[in-house]
């Protein structure tokens, strides 16, 4: 099992927006191959700032959604309202 960081700054005023496409991008994630469970968090100082939190049952599952068609459409959706690039660490126990 692997634990991916994804952590993304999103643009003044477009929080709402964040929130809806989130909810769509952890709908389909929810259902992909090897994906186990995930959470969202915001910084408590900058709700801007916010990260995602998943397990995968191996870095070829996380490997073979991240290069996905539909991840592709759904970061193209998302990158507009991005203050900057999301930021993924990939992390495994031990």
């Amino acid at each position: 099992m692997i634990h991916v960081l994804i952590e993304r700054q999103i643009a003044e005023g477009m929080l709402s927006t964040y929130n809806q496409l989130l909810k769509t991008a952890l709908q389909r994630t929810f259902v992909a191959h090897g994906f186990i469970s995930g959470e969202s968090f915001h910084d408590m100082n900058n709700p801007n700032h916010r990260y995602l939190w998943c397990k995968w049952r191996s870095l070829q599952d996380w490997q073979r959604w991240y290069h996905s068609k539909e991840r592709g459409e759904l970061l193209n959706a998302m990158t507009p309202i991005l203050a900057q690039d999301e930021q993924i660490t990939i992390m495994e126990n031990g």
